[in-house]
């Protein structure tokens, strides 16, 4: 921002001796337009995915500790850390059994850290440290991987932090030693730069992601990571993929961490990241996990305001997944299964004021998935619907409903629709209602007196 304020008081002065100054270049319409059509033709199929899962894998899972941040900030030394490498052994990784799993869940598009802050690569780079030459593990765990995604129709995200606390080219070391400042030698970080960005082009051209999840752009601006230049040659070298929005500067949606947002996030595409306890990578003393309930009430809750769910789940050090997680994928795998048609290529929906619980639109809206949490203690009540309801019934089992208008309407309002829900017809997580309309859905404004 300080350089654009010194470049136009530098135009400025310049346009007080000369008879024109020369402005900088604007996109035209024309380019403007072409470049959101590319834009909403390659996030198509995550805004209909809606539910993915996170892996976070790698040498922090022989311990049970917290992945790279363990020695970052102090809680063990470096060296300690990194002797964990002795004991990752992949021995009974199945990366299609791990697919497999995934699409039973429900998800369509899973997400692997490739290489975290600590910069141990799963796969073999040509430079830093990898698990093919510095683990027992001895082979590359990214490409079984991604070959057994694409085998069961599933989109593939490799997550890559930006950050490389084990390189020497890098400045930063631990929260309390920085091995120097770029101001101070620039070469260096120019040589961590291309070192970086070499190997997503490594990434690139070896498994063509469909989605890059950066991480750990906090510590330096765009500016410094060359962020455009990378943006440039991945957009140029792998145009359909996404990126997500942690590459400063760049990025295609929002990525709100560990909580569901309170009020629907201001970008147009979002995915709330999630781990399934306290805990990124397998941590064995973490019990603290969310139960398949919890799972589906925020995975509604973030359908509701038109998110992504990126659910995590952490390995143990030999590919192993814990029992729980896997149980509890089966069991939202279950409901979503069930519900897929108010899920995938579901729209934001309804405000509260209309409707006291989570709701979705189809995609031309002219049906509203409404649900229902628990066992309701009488009818689901709606307010302000000015349509018509064609047709009402339980999504998944087929159980037809019949709706009926509560009172008279009211100063143009409509009034209220009440829909019974028989007990046998009730989810034993959350019961989704499909209302299909007379037409897109129209909601009465009181500030109009009309739908809208």
């Amino acid at each position: 921002m300080k350089g654009f304020r010194l470049g136009a008081l530098i135009c400025g002065l310049a346009c007080l001796a000369a008879p024109a100054c020369a402005t900088p270049p604007v996109m035209r319409t024309s380019d403007a337009n072409a470049q959101a059509a590319a834009k909403a033709a390659r996030m198509q199929w995550f805004a209909a995915a809606k539910f993915g899962i996170f892996i976070h894998w790698g040498i922090y899972a022989v311990d049970g500790i917290t992945e790279s941040w363990s020695f970052f900030d102090g809680y063990i030394s470096y060296a300690d850390y990194m002797k964990q490498a002795k004991g990752f052994t992949a021995s009974h990784y199945d990366p299609q059994a791990w697919a497999d799993l995934i699409k039973a869940s429900g998800a369509k598009y899973a997400v692997l850290t490739s290489k975290h802050h600590d910069g141990m690569a799963l796969w073999d780079t040509k430079q830093g440290l990898n698990v093919v030459k510095d683990t027992p593990a001895h082979r590359d765990l990214v490409a079984p991987f991604v070959k057994a995604l694409r085998k069961d129709g599933l989109k593939v995200g490799l997550y890559f932090s930006l950050i490389d606390w084990s390189s020497p080219l890098y400045p930063a070391f631990t929260h309390d030693q920085t091995r120097y400042q770029i101001k101070n030698d620039p070469s260096r970080w120019q040589r961590f730069v291309t070192y970086y960005q070499d190997q997503v082009h490594d990434l690139t051209r070896r498994f063509r992601p469909d989605l890059y999840w950066f991480d750990g752009g906090w510590e330096h601006t765009a500016e410094e990571w060359h962020a455009e230049v990378l943006h440039d040659w991945i957009r140029a070298h792998n145009p359909d993929a996404i990126i997500n929005g942690r590459l400063p500067g760049f990025g295609d949606y929002g990525t709100p961490e560990q909580g569901v947002p309170i009020t629907r996030p201001p970008d147009k595409y979002w995915e709330l990241c999630l781990t399934m306890n306290n805990s990124w990578g397998w941590q064995p003393n973490d019990h603290h996990f969310k139960t398949p309930y919890e799972i589906i009430r925020i995975l509604s809750d973030t359908l509701d305001m038109g998110g992504n769910l990126l659910l995590d789940i952490g390995p143990r050090a030999d590919g192993t997944i814990p029992k729980t997680e896997a149980d509890t994928l089966r069991q939202v795998g279950r409901w979503v299964t069930k519900n897929q048609e108010a899920i995938y290529g579901s729209r934001a929906g309804i405000p509260h004021d209309y409707y006291l619980g989570d709701s979705t639109l189809s995609k031309d809206h002219k049906t509203l998935y409404l649900f229902v949490d628990g066992k309701p203690g009488g009818a689901v009540l709606l307010k302000g619907l000015s349509n018509r309801v064609l047709v009402a019934r339980v999504v998944g089992n087929g159980t037809m409903l019949s709706p009926r208008r509560l009172g008279a309407t009211l100063g143009g309002a409509p009034a209220l629709l009440a829909i019974d829900v028989p007990d046998y017809a009730i989810d034993p997580d959350v019961t989704v209602i499909a209302l299909e309309l007379d037409g897109p859905i129209k909601l009465f404004d009181p500030e109009k007196k009309s739908g809208s």
